[in-house]
């Protein structure tokens, strides 16, 4: 049988009469594999009937809407932030690394994994399964220390201010660098013996292995999760938190030197500049959260395996909806938040933004006109 060659419910039906004999007349979701990836197949999923066929339709027609827009979005911002002068700041490397491992997540790995939810398993091989488990934690991890990054670079221009040492395009590169090399390292280790990439339980896709009891892969996603998860959670919150300290302090000072010259509001170009960094400390913040809530029921599900709770197969898709969408988020949320960004949609893309947007510099000569001319002569 093709890849594509035979309908879904035909193809779960004729495997049925085959494989029953393996569990004494019951199909499992187990039996679902193909006869070269069973040694990949914990005996864990042996207790489970086969997913019904609409769950796999389901989760192939999601990835399929979450890869058409995480493709473009992120194509879209690499794009934007790399062809527009204004733009190409060092912290905006950041964010285009940011893009781009997102972009690659979901560029490798929609593909497949919308045509295995067709097969019902996974059918391209143990290889193939174990590249696939590698570059998703491989651009997750990438996705992760990336946001970390902005968030300490938030940290430096906020609340160290003029004291901090200002980021560089060769600093901005090299922290690049060296998230990419830490991140390979940690992916690259299952393929050398410490824990191992395996189907999960709903058979279309490939992760890392949380249910052989052994310490050796045990101790793999404790030292992952507690380096790819713990530590960069405890670095932003850390950053977050005197980011936040930092601007309610500077606000405060604002309004009571308001008060002391009896004015409204002070607005200098001082106050606008820190305005637009606390609101691009807001954007990553709330990427950065997105981001967690994307990948925090894979942490569940590690943890659930490697402690001996019940893991369901409808569970792993769960997990694998909201692991994938974590690549969405991040285009739509600059979109919205970024006014630069929007100004360069607007002007590369007008169909595509549904307000226009103010160019700064106009704004600014026309302002600065109207007070002149405002101004009662001497």
């Amino acid at each position: 049988m093709s890849v594509l060659g035979e309908p879904s419910y035909a193809a779960w039906a004729s495997q049925a009469g085959v494989m029953a004999g393996r569990q004494g007349g019951n199909l499992s979701v187990g039996d679902m594999a193909r006869p070269d990836m069973l040694h990949m197949i914990d005996a864990h999923w042996f207790q489970y009937p086969p997913l019904n066929p609409l769950w796999h339709s389901m989760l192939g027609f999601a990835i399929v809407v979450l890869g058409c827009i995480s493709v473009t979005g992120n194509g879209m911002v690499i794009y934007i932030f790399s062809t527009t002068k204004s733009l190409r700041s060092p912290s905006n490397l950041l964010v285009v690394n940011l893009a781009f491992s997102d972009f690659l997540m979901m560029f490798t790995m929609a593909p497949p994994m919308v045509i295995n939810c067709y097969n019902e398993t996974w059918v391209f091989g143990p290889l193939f399964c174990e590249i696939y488990g590698m570059f998703g934690s491989l651009f997750g991890c990438t996705s992760i220390w990336t946001m970390t990054m902005i968030a300490f670079d938030r940290y430096n221009v906020i609340v160290k201010g003029l004291s901090a040492k200002p980021l560089t395009s060769k600093g901005a590169l090299l922290q690049i660098f060296l998230v990419w090399a830490f991140s390979l390292g940690w992916t690259l280790a299952p393929l050398f013996g410490w824990n191992r990439y395996v189907p999960e339980g709903n058979m279309a896709v490939c992760g890392t292995d949380n249910l052989t009891k052994g310490w050796l892969s045990r101790s793999y996603i404790l030292f992952y999760s507690w380096f790819v998860y713990f530590l960069p959670l405890f670095v932003i919150i850390y950053s977050y938190w005197f980011i936040v300290q930092a601007v309610a302090a500077h606000e405060a000072a604002m309004r009571e030197q308001a008060k002391k010259m009896n004015v409204a509001s002070l607005r200098s170009s001082e106050a606008a500049q820190t305005s637009a960094e606390c609101k691009l400390a807001k954007v990553a913040l709330m990427t950065i959260s997105l981001w967690f809530m994307a990948w925090t029921p894979y942490l569940v599900i590690n943890y659930a395996g490697i402690f001996d709770t019940k893991i369901s197969p409808i569970g792993t898709i769960w997990s694998s909806i909201f692991a994938k969408a974590n690549a969405v988020y991040n285009p739509i949320v600059y979109g919205i938040s970024h006014p630069k960004y929007r100004q360069a949609l607007q002007k590369k893309f007008p169909s595509l933004v549904c307000t226009a947007e103010p160019d700064d510099t106009v704004s600014q000569t026309t302002a600065a006109t109207a007070a002149s001319e405002e101004k009662p002569a001497a």
